[in-house]
């Protein structure tokens, strides 16, 4: 989980800060229009948001059953959204296909972990 915060953090900040260098530069995302830089910012707080529920998970073990499950949607989702995308509007950039790979990693040793300490224990 603290992998987790510790790539999700920077990565809302990625999406939310100055869109004019940082997403051009990165992934050829030009972001001229309000709207798209409106839905940004709010992917960058939901980022954000979600991190503080995986804070919470590691500080808290009454909390860690649900941060793990959360940690395992979250990056299921990002895996099936980006596939759904490769399959429908083609290859992106290097640096997401390279997210992709991350968030299944993520994705399994979350399930890994779940499986390992979360299953039987009465958290959550």
């Amino acid at each position: 989980m603290i992998i987790c915060v510790i790539i999700v953090i920077p990565a809302g900040f990625l999406y939310g800060t100055p869109h004019a260098f940082i997403l051009p530069e990165l992934m050829n995302v030009q972001t001229t229009s309000v709207d798209l830089k409106n839905i940004l910012k709010a992917l960058m707080a939901l980022y954000f948001g979600i991190a503080a529920i995986w804070i919470t998970g590691i500080i808290r073990p009454d909390f860690w059953k649900f941060a793990t499950i959360l940690v395992i949607v979250f990056m299921a989702c990002l895996v099936l959204g980006r596939t759904i995308s490769m399959v429908t509007d083609g290859k992106p950039s290097l640096f997401l296909i390279l997210g992709l790979f991350g968030e299944l990693v993520l994705c399994l040793f979350g399930c890994w972990q779940f499986y390992q300490y979360g299953r039987s224990s009465g958290n959550g």
